[in-house]
């Protein structure tokens, strides 16, 4: 054992000869002091220009020598061999010292408490350790997309590593009994297969949040980054100091991710209890702001009420936090949607991604944006963006379908459909591109089979029904087709459906003016998807109609 008489670090490693934090000469503890090597060179080099300091009133070189000649071999000696030792220890520095972890993946954590209720928590600890370290700019974390798939597998560290390209790997296990947390957590450096820390907490559910700041700064500890002002902040950041809210936080994004009209209803409950229970929580605001902001599509509810709450909510989550990307993007989404206001949109847009770069639901709406206004190539390096931060989202793999369908690329959006089936078979969304790619491709019996199944599996959402009234109008089933735009038109009188659904029905059957009809009726209703115009395939047989042209102009959009 040998140890930093400077910052008194220990070290077990017998062959080690100076410590790995300052470059000093390592020393065994029971050791008298007698003299430290000082390197006047930065830690990262070799010593070049040794010093020698004592730790007591005796030198190593004797000030007054007997004789000239005498004492000029004796220092030459003396330098020369503090030269060799010094090239030593710059050497030994260098040659054992390991390279930076610069990656990392963070696993979900095992639920071992045997009870549903607590996947929350297990998710959520996971997530907000993502979360918290994705904040670093010199640390490259996994995405959630790409770790959750390894969720209740057992797992090998270092082929995990392999597959993910990452340096090190994060495992964790938890049991909740009660008001008790037991909390185990493993980091693993996987070039080496060598375990670089390791810890059991003992905690009561109280003592989550400190619980969660202290493992995220003992990870970035162990990991030798060098954490400083802003972004040691960022790691150790107190969101709420109120652990029920944290809890029903962590619950609310656990049910928003799962993206259903039935979830996203749970989310909005539990986001709005804890910004009750704690109306200086932030992320809590920003986290509803979202749920109201994409309700119109999965909720099915009317948008042009819903959506100023999550403008309110989202500008109360920037005025307690400015420093939240998240706010700034549904800012973003909603001056698009709701106001049609292009420059505000592009402003909070890009505005959220110079607060966090990595986050990908900015790039992901940004590109939405880009899209709808006509901007397609940056559209796509947006989008791509956003699947590189999540690899596996199946919302932005979709997407990336829809712009290959807007570039003629049928094919490989096929591919990238075929792909999220064989992800998730029953994400409706896909289903839907799968339609209208077929409906390209002219196949539209084949159209059919898709968009009868992206009906079922949405329980009939709005966007699904339009698609397969207009499919059966392009195979002539016009008796079909109205019973569709009837159950639409329904909806649309009961404010939970929007005329734009049924254009879309009615150009399948290349009825121009009962489109036009109702494209009016969205437009004089301010419809939120009149912004999304360009991003409709369905409507190109009205393309070639004057109407159209004269419609994206009163919205704002380009020719």
């Amino acid at each position: 054992m040998k140890k930093c008489p400077n910052c008194n670090h220990v070290y077990e490693d017998e062959t080690l000869n100076f410590c790995l934090d300052d470059g000093e000469w390592l020393i065994a503890p029971d050791e008298p002091a007698t003299a430290i090597l000082h390197e006047t060179a930065p830690a990262s080099e070799a010593a070049t220009h040794p010093q020698v300091h004592t730790t007591d009133q005796t030198a190593i070189f004797p000030s007054q020598p007997k004789s000239g000649s005498r004492t000029v071999v004796f220092v030459a000696i003396g330098v020369a061999a503090v030269l060799v030792l010094a090239g030593f220890v710059g050497y030994r520095y260098i040659g054992t010292r390991e390279k930076q972890i610069e990656s990392i993946a963070v696993l979900p954590f095992e639920n071992a408490s045997g009870n549903a209720d607590s996947e929350y928590l297990s998710d959520g600890l996971a997530e907000s350790l993502i979360y918290r370290l994705s904040q670093l700019p010199n640390l490259k974390v996994s995405p959630r997309s790409l770790v959750f798939q390894y969720k209740g597998k057992a797992v090998n560290p270092a082929n995990l590593a392999s597959e993910l390209g990452v340096d090190a790997v994060m495992t964790g296990r938890m049991v909740q009994r009660g008001e008790n947390l037991s909390i185990s957590v493993d980091l693993v450096d996987a070039r080496s297969n060598k375990t670089l820390w390791g810890e059991q907490y003992e905690r009561k559910m109280s003592d989550l949040l400190s619980m969660q700041r202290e493992i995220a700064t003992a990870i970035a500890e162990k990991l030798k980054l060098k954490l400083a002002g802003a972004d040691s902040n960022r790691v150790t950041k107190q969101d709420t100091t109120n652990n029920e809210a944290y809890q029903l936080y962590l619950q609310g994004r656990y049910f928003w991710n799962k993206r259903t009209s039935e979830n996203l209803r749970k989310a909005t409950d539990l986001l709005q209890t804890a910004t009750e229970k704690d109306p200086t929580f932030a992320l809590a605001y920003a986290g509803l702001a979202d749920c109201y902001a994409v309700s119109y599509y999965y909720v099915g509810e009317r948008p042009r009420e819903l959506m100023p709450l999550a403008k309110t909510y989202a500008a109360k989550a920037i005025e307690l936090d400015p420093t939240l990307a998240e706010p700034h993007t549904t800012l973003g989404f909603l001056a698009w949607l709701l106001d049609w206001d292009k420059t505000s949109a592009e402003n909070e847009f890009l505005r959220a991604i110079e607060l966090n770069p990595n986050y990908a639901t900015a790039h992901h709406w940004y590109s939405r944006y880009l899209r709808g206004v006509g901007r397609n190539e940056e559209a796509f390096k947006e989008i791509t963006k956003a699947a590189e931060l999540e690899p596996l989202s199946l919302i932005f793999l979709n997407n990336i379908a829809e712009m290959e369908v807007d570039r003629g690329d049928l094919d490989a959006a096929e591919r990238t459909c075929l792909r999220i089936t064989n992800l998730d078979p029953n994400f409706w969304a896909a289903r839907q591109t799968l339609g209208i790619i077929r409906v390209k491709q002219g196949r539209n019996e084949e159209a059919l089979a898709e968009a009868q199944k992206s009906v079922e599996l949405s329980n009939r959402s709005n966007a699904t029904l339009a698609l397969l009234g207009h499919v059966y109008g392009r195979l002539g089933r016009r008796s079909d087709a109205e019973g569709i735009i009837k159950e639409l038109e329904i909806r649309q009188a009961g404010r939970t459906a929007d005329g734009r659904d049924i254009a879309i029905a009615y150009a399948g059957s290349d009825d121009r003016e009962k489109a036009f009809e109702w494209l009016e009726r969205a437009f004089q209703e301010h419809s939120v998807f009149m912004a999304f115009l360009n991003l409709e395939p369905l409507f190109e047989p009205l393309h070639n109609d004057p109407r159209w042209n004269e419609m994206k102009l009163r919205v704002g959009l380009p020719e």
